[in-house]
């Protein structure tokens, strides 16, 4: 996809000591996924490998791909996946008329499907009412999806923790948030399904009995499992976000559609991260405050209860945020054209890359800062040519 012209600041930037386990978290977003793997590329090529990938729907798909393999074969592995999923031009001219192309490209989809990945469900389509049963019930199949999985991923890789891996999804029953992770069961090829079961284009995964949808639906930024890990670590969090939590107004109803997604998926991140600055922070007061009493007192079990609420861990978050591509709309997650899938990559790569040669997480801290947000610049180059 992107390919490497100078590796020598990145050499010299995985001989740095980074502060706490690196964290990969990776939003659902279908299409737009595959700006999670230039972000990857850039973080190989550096030499930093995540200790830990989180992911939701496409982004559990992609940390699976990662995880699932060894290092040296991880972006290849993210490389051919991704061309699997190119939807190539319908048209001999689309060149000449892009806009009808998009068009003809996104019926297609709809229609078709994408080999690798999803087919129709003939039966979804006989009525509404017709009893098609909990594991069927979507407008289209996955099977092929997890032929592809089994083929890229090795699940014996993935429970060796090496990186650990944690995948969001929808419990159906209670509407609860649901993390599997490798560091407590063994993961297989449905527990990434279930985390990428968007109804109702596909349905619901059925493990251990339960029903399991995509975990978009309910928190399509999973950064909070590492805010609630147990024990807490000092953390560099990667936080790859594709849905723009801020935009302008919308003129239009294709730009009301394209931005209700965005806030929709966005999972209110900002207000998220604010909420856990401010528990970090009183965690860090607490644990300074428990110092400062006097041995005997810090030794009394009264003290112990009340001190064990305080956590002096501290986590960078080093947010990325996927660019908006010419013409993009709210078809963008379905977008699987071989130009947005080169173009979203090579986004990430660059912005990962400018990222790293600043180092934000380096110099001067505020001691009772425990969650330090570090945005990207806007001035970033947005994609190839």
């Amino acid at each position: 996809m992107t390919q490497t012209q100078d590796n020598q600041p990145a050499a010299r930037l995985a001989e740095r000591k980074l502060p706490g386990q690196v964290v990969l978290v990776l939003q659902g977003g279908g299409a737009l996924g595959s700006y999670q793997a230039g972000v990857y590329q850039a973080l190989h090529e550096a030499g930093i490998e995540p200790d830990w990938i989180i992911g939701t729907s496409i982004g559990a798909i992609n940390a699976s791909l990662i995880a699932g393999n060894a290092p040296e074969n991880r972006l290849a592995k993210l490389q051919e996946f991704w061309k699997r999923m190119e939807q190539q031009p319908v048209w001999p001219f689309a060149g000449l008329f892009p806009q009808v192309q998009d068009s003809l490209t996104y019926w297609s989809t709809l229609m078709g499907g994408i080999p690798g990945f999803f087919r129709p469900n003939p039966l979804a389509h006989i009525g509404p009412d017709y009893p098609i049963g909990a594991d069927r019930a979507g407008y289209y199949f996955t099977d092929a999806l997890e032929e592809t999985l089994l083929g890229l991923v090795d699940f014996s890789l993935v429970n060796q923790c090496r990186p650990r891996l944690t995948v969001g999804a929808a419990h159906v029953r209670t509407s609860e948030m649901r993390y599997f992770d490798s560091r407590t069961s063994n993961l297989g090829v449905k527990h990434i399904l279930a985390s990428g079961a968007l109804p109702p284009a596909f349905p619901a995964v059925r493990i251990d009995g339960e029903l399991y949808w995509d975990g978009g639906i309910l928190s399509n930024t999973p950064t909070e499992a590492v805010f609630e890990d147990n024990p807490r670590k000092d953390s560099l969090i990667f936080a790859v976000h594709m849905w723009n939590p801020t935009g302008g107004e919308p003129q239009t109803m294709a730009e009301i559609l394209n931005r209700q997604k965005d806030i929709q998926y966005s999972s209110r991140i900002a207000s998220h991260i604010v909420r856990q600055q401010q528990a970090h922070c009183l965690r860090r007061i607490i644990t300074q405050l428990a110092s400062r009493l006097p041995e005997a007192e810090r030794q009394t079990e009264a003290v112990k209860a009340l001190a064990a609420y305080g956590c002096p861990t501290r986590m960078h978050v080093v947010r990325l945020l996927a660019p908006q591509l010419d013409r993009e709309n709210h078809t963008k997650d379905i977008d699987f054209s071989p130009s947005g899938i080169k173009q979203r990559w090579h986004a990430g790569y660059v912005h990962t890359k400018r990222v790293l040669e600043r180092t934000p997480w380096e110099g001067e801290l505020d001691p009772l800062a425990g969650v330090i947000l570090h945005e990207q610049e806007t001035s970033l180059p947005m994609a190839a040519e």
